[in-house]
């Protein structure tokens, strides 16, 4: 939102500068409002909002990204939440102690509200299920705390008989078998640091948050596949042709205000690929992932699981909520600031194939004997799977196949985690490479420019790394680290001068003989 002088000042923390209310729906329902079902509602909030400037979007993409976690702190959101009134305006102080409550402590908080936030890159790849600790969380708004026991589920729109479902008769199994499946959830922002390092792209925090390699988590969820629960509407009437999730949070977009709409085609469901779950790893679902009901939409974008579920509407076209026509969207690398429409970009539904080095880190110093190990994740959506990994430790030209013992378990809608014991025998600066073919030989990218756009969605080029290579098989490199050693001192910074002469004087005068010294005889 522009700053306009003549509007009111900026918020400052806990200031409001009018009485508003607009009152919690539901019993036993705490930070939800219902704002799909009431226009003048909506049109009141987008009132409210006009009143106000607002902090605008913080630069992180053409300066460097603050050296703190949170990395980012989401303070025009909050800001949206305070003029709400006080449904709204706790949100999210409450949301923040949810995290700390339930998300691991080294967690890496790329927003801090709305919520965005993944785990320590080496942890992620040590597991092939991900624990509901380090799973990635990638929220829209604030997190609603809804009692289960009140919990109703809404089925509507052009089903052929309406109705409405509590939590536990949706978990009756006499009436509705369970199903339960290992399925990998990835955000579209995954790796998106490195579009932005090389030609930065739109700058909404919340939509483009600077995502490292840990925006997807693998877990077994359980529930129900929505297609038995359309059956139990009696089916859908003609010409319904798409499913539409609607979570309860709120969610603010340009002066307006929504509740999180999301849709999937009716066709997705008929496979039994979207299942409205509630455990999560034979647990219940956490509070920041959509307790008590969320949707699981198995290879597409995690966009379509809509958390906090609570309605579902059968309709003729793709919803029309902003994330769903507005949002992850895919445009081609000409179109940007200066032309970028929401008709000239397609909307992301099946992921496609990536992988991911997760250790070494970029920049590492290696020291080893000819070999690197090397580890990471690789993942293929839209109902194809991880079939092969290769890692090149020259930038590309030499490829080494991932030995099959080396990675996980094949799911038809998981990743596979891998590691390989790369040889090695340069030294210095080398660029280490991974990229995935899915059981359709599909690849990725040879480069971030290849998938570039102005969204910076979807980064799934081939996964590239430097690492500095130092290898103590050879005679000099060897002497070299006992040397460093003798000091107290290690390899890095790699950048750190030596702290003695590189080489003694009556070394150099005997070498440089042996090499008959460094000007021509004649």
């Amino acid at each position: 939102m522009a700053l306009d002088p003549s509007k009111r000042p900026p918020l400052k923390p806990g200031e409001t500068k009018e009485p508003v209310y607009f009152p919690e729906e539901r019993d036993g329902w705490h930070g939800y409002i219902e704002w799909e079902k009431y226009p003048e509602k909506k049109a009141e909030a987008a009132r409210i909002l006009s009143k106000y400037q607002f902090e605008l979007p913080p630069e992180f993409q053409l300066v460097p990204l603050p050296n703190t976690n949170p990395v980012l702190e989401g303070s025009r959101f909050k800001q949206y939440h305070e003029v709400m009134g006080p449904t709204l305006k706790n949100v999210p102080a409450e949301s923040w102690e949810t995290v700390l409550e339930e998300k691991a402590k080294d967690m890496i908080h790329v927003l801090q509200f709305p919520y965005n936030g993944e785990p320590p890159r080496e942890r992620l790849a040590e597991n092939e299920i991900t624990s509901n600790e380090d799973f990635f969380v990638r929220n829209h708004g604030g997190i609603p705390r809804i009692d289960a026991d009140k919990f109703v589920l809404e089925i509507g729109g052009l089903v052929n008989n309406p109705r409405t479902f509590t939590l536990k008769e949706l978990q009756d199994e006499s009436v509705f078998p369970r199903q339960s499946n290992i399925v990998t959830i990835q955000c579209s922002g995954t790796r998106r640091i490195e579009q932005i390092h090389e030609y930065p792209g739109d700058g909404d925090e919340l939509i483009n948050a600077p995502w490292g390699e840990g925006a997807i988590g693998n877990a077994r969820w359980t529930g129900v596949s929505l297609k038995k629960v359309i059956k139990a509407c009696g089916g859908l009437k003609d010409g319904a042709k798409h499913l539409e999730f609607v979570g309860a949070e709120t969610y603010f977009k340009k002066g307006q205000v929504y509740n999180y709409a999301v849709s999937v085609p009716w066709r997705k469901v008929q496979r039994n690929e979207v299942l409205l779950a509630w455990e999560m790893n034979g647990k219940p679902l956490p509070k920041i992932h959509g307790y008590p009901l969320r949707t699981v939409v198995f290879g597409y974008i995690g966009a379509r699981s809509c958390k906090w579920l609570y309605r579902i509407n059968a309709l003729k076209a793709p919803s029309e909520g902003p994330v769903q026509k507005k949002e992850y969207l895919y445009f081609n690398p000409q179109i940007g600031k200066h032309n970028s429409t929401y008709s000239s970009g397609f909307s992301i539904q099946d992921m496609p194939v990536s992988s991911a080095i997760m250790t070494p880190k970029d920049k590492a110093v290696i020291v080893h004997d000819g070999k690197i190990r090397i580890r990471g994740w690789a993942y293929s959506g839209g109902g194809h799977f991880p079939e092969r990994i290769d890692v090149s430790g020259d930038g590309g030209s030499i490829w080494y196949e991932v030995p099959q013992e080396n990675c996980t378990t094949k799911y038809f809608y998981g990743w596979r985690l891998w590691w390989i014991d790369l040889p090695v025998d340069a030294e210095g600066w080398l660029e280490i490479v991974a990229r995935c073919w899915d059981d359709a030989l599909n690849t990725q990218p040879t480069y971030v420019r290849s998938a570039w756009n102005w969204d910076l969605h979807v980064t799934s080029s081939c996964h590239r790394i430097k690492v500095y290579s130092v290898n103590k098989t050879r005679p000099k490199t060897a002497r070299r680290l006992a040397e460093l050693e003798k000091h107290g001192r290690g390899l890095e910074p790699i950048s750190l001068p030596l702290p003695f002469e590189q080489e003694p004087d009556d070394e150099y005068e005997a070498e440089t003989a042996r090499l008959r010294g460094r000007d021509p005889l004649e």
